[in-house]
């Protein structure tokens, strides 16, 4: 960043500005938020108004405030430094400091064991829920692997866990498995006598009635009329189910409903054949919301997780922030199992992929359904997850005639662009004229209906012609 760019920058979740005269313990806490959060920087020797006024003549101070990341952060915190050379509000040389502050994949305090979080341009000091979130957040303590009181054998499902064994080809049985995998776990008692209890991930997994332990481990599907939640009078709301059960359980039945809920639109295809289309693909669906259940933070006992479906897209609220390293700019790439034990067991199950490559096809098959890519929301502590149905709506205005051709016209506006699988078919039609839909389909290995949806694109923008016969569907040509 230039001088002109740290002065004018309006402070937000990774730069912050500090005046020379800040003491090292309040540093340390900016210092602490950043490193809890998604790192940052802070420029010393500016107000927060701007001016400049420098660190030159404050040397032991600046030693001070630059062992801040050591002596006042537990554990320490190693930061950067870069001088930069300035001239400050009384026009004398000087210099500034940018200090960097990595993300740190610890929790760390302040001497007073105060843990602090980069909320916005706030340093925000969590509470000791929070606190704890935040530990199994970033996989120092997994949540799932905690015991859970009063939850013994006798809550275990059998026939639940013996399905699972057969599943992963376990065979020394039942009470074997669970022992050894870290499911049942030793405590004290206040008396000083020794139990065995159920571990989260036991309970969650291969409990009888898990929300007898974990009462809003739950799913609830709301289905709304229109685009926005409406509430008092103008209340939209259609269907409102909660789901419970153990987690595969759970699962399935959140995604048979939700498959009934999924707008689907049937029209006849530029080859004279009728077409069927979802608001979006299957895949991409299931796999917002199998990731909800599989990731989502269950140390966060007051609210469940909520699918949120609208005429024209979908939002799923997951408790909890984004584990590990992942942000929200990073999560086609950046994978982190919060509850690895869940993600292995739905792994089994063929629900979830535990290293993340199902986000990253999910960006893709939106893309190919010429749908926008998905967005991810972090506000507090929940992931907000949204699908947004294809850019361009079919729309029949009157009877299709029997030659194929529509009356009605396609609405919907791509602002002049095309995305990547629409240029990638103009440019297969570009090197391969005269070639029909379902040919192109066929080459680019791409399903028909999507391939008949870029065609009415390309139609509809004159990029592409129809030629031959109409009876047939015709070929296409540049």
């Amino acid at each position: 960043m230039t001088i002109q760019e740290i002065q004018a920058c309006t402070e937000f979740q990774v730069f912050d500005r500090k005046s020379i005269r800040i003491d090292a313990k309040s540093l340390a806490i900016t210092i602490i938020a950043f490193a809890n959060a998604d790192g940052g920087k802070i420029a010393l020797g500016i107000e927060d108004d701007g001016t400049i006024k420098g660190v030159d003549g404050q040397i032991e101070h600046l030693n001070e405030l630059l062992r801040a990341g050591f002596d006042y952060c537990v554990p320490s915190i190693a930061i950067s430094t870069d001088y930069l050379e300035v001239t400050d509000c009384d026009g004398k040389p000087n210099h500034i400091v940018i200090v960097g502050v990595p993300q740190s994949m610890r929790v760390h305090a302040n001497q007073a064991d105060e843990v602090y979080y980069r909320v916005g341009d706030k340093s925000k000091k969590l509470n000791f829920e929070q606190r704890m979130q935040l530990v199994y957040a970033k996989g120092e303590h997994y949540y799932e692997d905690a015991p859970v009181n009063n939850a013994s054998w006798e809550d275990i499902d059998l026939p639940v866990l013996e399905d699972y064994l057969q599943v992963v080809g376990y065979n020394k049985g039942a009470e074997a498995y669970i022992r050894e995998n870290g499911y049942l776990i030793r405590k004290e008692d206040y008396k000083g006598r020794t139990l065995e209890v159920l571990s989260g991930a036991a309970v969650l997994l291969f409990g009888k009635n898990p929300q007898r332990f974990f009462q809003r481990a739950q799913v609830r599907v709301i289905r709304y009329e229109g685009t926005e939640a409406k509430v008092g009078r103008e209340m939209n709301v259609i269907k409102d189910e909660i789901f419970t059960g153990a987690i595969l359980k759970m699962t399935n039945d959140v995604l048979a409903f939700v498959k009934t809920q999924i707008k689907e639109h049937t029209y006849l295809g530029s080859d004279g054949l009728f077409v069927t289309d979802v608001q979006y693909p299957e895949f991409c669906w299931k796999e917002v919301i199998v990731n909800a259940i599989a990731h989502r933070d269950y140390s966060i006992l007051g609210t469940d997780i909520q699918v949120k479906l609208f005429d024209d897209h979908m939002t799923v609220e997951s408790p909890g922030i984004l584990p590990g390293l992942v942000r929200t700019y990073n999560i086609r790439e950046m994978h982190f199992s919060r509850n690895p034990k869940i993600a292995q067991y739905m792994r089994a199950y063929k629900l979830v992929k535990e290293f993340g490559e199902g986000v990253d096809r999910m960006f893709r098959e939106m893309d190919e359904a010429a749908c926008p890519a998905p967005e991810y929301r972090q506000n507090e502590f929940m992931v907000y997850a949204t699908l947004r149905q294809h850019q361009v709506v079919e729309e029949l205005n009157g009877k299709e005639g029997i030659d194929g051709e529509l009356n009605g016209e396609l609405s919907g506006e791509l602002n002049g662009e095309l995305n990547s699988a629409q240029r990638v078919t103009l440019e297969f039609i570009q090197e391969h004229p005269g070639c029909k839909a379902i040919e192109i389909s066929d080459k680019l290995s791409i399903p028909f209906s999507t391939i008949d949806k870029h065609i009415r694109v390309l139609l509809k923008g004159k990029q592409i012609e129809r030629r031959g016969s109409k009876k047939t569907g015709g070929y296409y040509a540049v």
